[in-house]
């Protein structure tokens, strides 16, 4: 690189690109740019709060007690990396494929393959997550309680994707106000929460307080438990990249996105951890149980009319966010995917609304089968797929932070331009987070259950990649050449 454009790459600005990418991702084509700031700022922090803390938070309580809010923190910062990382690639060049792009770029099409199908692994068991959610949200009224679980979690997967399907435009506004719902319960139930600690007002009997903690210490079952439950802490931060997928859906995302990201932070430490430490205060960690959302069991318990069933539709409104996410996520990732061969091409097919919808359905598919797992084992299928989704998280994970290390390693030998807005401490906060993943991989097989039984099946994972790929790459190399041809 010249001396003239490494002083030109200084002088931008953070939220200017740092050059153009001689890449061209042909799945970026054929979008609507209606996403306003609004929508992803809101995006951005509905993605950081999901139905991993609204209702996986009350089990992990009770397996790892006050000791949750360190995984919380810890598990938000290694977030944070990931979502920044991704953030500088954003601001290099915007794509709706996201980090498939950006591994078709930097790591070519074997890599797209298995970060898009790791990626599709992640969303399509969060979908059956979120639905199982939704189904035993919905059994807390009376008036659903006869309905069996797979009833309810059919009808949560048919409402969420009629509403998907519609326009990107619908699912910004959707999740706008899914956002502020959740948003505005947590800080309401924060003050309801620091109010009564401050006032020691007795919630079921029992004096709140920094008691309830330092009655049972910070670790009451020890340090490992509080290790074993990290995987599960990963799984609530699925969502934080979604923002990245949906900078190629708006208009000057080189503003609109480093606000966004930034932001990320001080949310997590405020409704993860605080809402947590809360928790943790207002009763004792024996109370809470992976059968109920943690809130639901404190409103319920303060016999407040009316709180705990207004707590339960903000947390089912949690579900269906998530459930949204996912479907639109995972239909732009198809798309640009199949655009390059390496998915069906029914996935690459847009409806009049510019919406990606052969992606939405295959991932809806798998949500049926998440209908079937409810049917058979409605009591396990939330822990089971929880499981399956980490592995995908930790690929996806991997693969944003793979793509950030190949871009750094680029920028050095003057190929491209690093923006100013950049992954602080490049690139050991890369290797870091890396090793931080593979740790987390180790944890779920050292904690046996199911979750060693899910990291056993990652070499299966890995066979059905390679197959997969070998099924695939005749097309892939076949559309490359159509490509340069043009």
């Amino acid at each position: 690189m010249s001396d003239g454009s490494i002083k030109a790459a200084g002088q931008l600005g953070a939220g200017t690109p740092a050059t153009t990418s001689p890449h061209v991702d042909a799945g970026d084509a054929g979008y609507s740019k209606d996403l306003k700031s609004r929508h992803i700022n809101m995006i951005a922090i509905g993605g950081a709060i999901g139905t991993g803390l609204f209702l996986g938070a009350g089990g992990r309580l009770a397996d790892a007690g006050p000791s949750l809010a360190i995984a919380y923190a810890v598990c938000g910062v290694f977030a944070f990396f990931v979502v920044r990382a991704l953030g500088e690639l954003i601001l290099y060049r915007p794509s709706s494929g996201a980090f498939v792009s950006y591994a078709r770029e930097f790591m070519g099409e074997k890599g797209a393959f298995a970060a898009g199908w790791l990626y599709f692994l992640n969303w399509s068991t969060t979908a059956i997550a979120d639905i199982t959610a939704a189904a035993t949200y919905a059994h807390f009224w009376g008036m659903f309680s006869d309905i069996p679980q797979w009833v309810l979690a059919l009808i949560a997967l048919a409402v969420v994707l009629t509403a998907n399907l519609i326009s990107v435009k619908y699912f910004g506004e959707m999740e706008f106000w899914f956002a502020i719902v959740k948003v505005a319960a947590l800080v309401a139930f924060m003050l309801i929460g620091i109010f009564l600690v401050v006032t020691q007002h007795p919630v079921d009997g029992h004096t709140p307080g920094p008691s309830t903690v330092s009655d049972t210490g910070v670790f009451p079952l020890g340090t490992l438990p509080m290790l074993l439950v990290i995987q599960g802490v990963v799984f609530a931060y699925a969502s934080v990249e979604l923002c990245g997928v949906a900078a190629g859906e708006t208009e000057n995302p080189e503003k609109i996105m480093p606000r966004a990201i930034n932001s990320i932070m001080w949310r997590v430490g405020l409704f993860y951890v605080g809402s947590v430490v809360l928790l943790a205060m207002l009763l004792p960690y024996t109370a809470y149980s992976g059968d109920q959302s943690p809130f639901v069991t404190v409103m319920d318990k303060l016999g407040v009319p009316g709180a705990a069933g207004v707590m339960n539709l903000v947390v089912l409104t949690a579900a269906l966010s998530s459930l949204n996410s996912g479907l639109y996520s995972t239909g732009r990732i198809l798309r640009s995917m199949a655009l390059s061969g390496s998915a069906p091409r029914f996935t690459g097919l847009m409806n009049k609304g510019q919406v990606p919808y052969g992606g939405i359905l295959l991932t809806a598919g798998f949500g049926v089968l998440g209908v079937g797992l409810n049917y058979v084992v409605p009591g396990q299928a939330f822990e089971i797929v929880l499981n399956f989704a980490s592995i995908g998280i930790l690929g996806t994970w991997g693969m944003i932070m793979l793509c950030s290390l190949a871009f750094w390693y680029r920028s050095q030998n003057g190929r491209v331009a690093r923006p100013a807005y950049r992954l602080p401490w490049a690139p050991y906060t890369q290797i870091v987070t890396l090793l931080f993943l593979v740790g987390v991989a180790f944890l779920m097989w050292w904690g046996g259950g199911v979750g060693r039984t899910t990291v056993t099946l990652v070499p299966l994972i890995a066979a059905a990649l390679v197959g997969g790929w070998f099924l695939v790459r005749g097309r892939v190399r076949e559309m490359a050449r159509a490509r340069q041809d043009a």
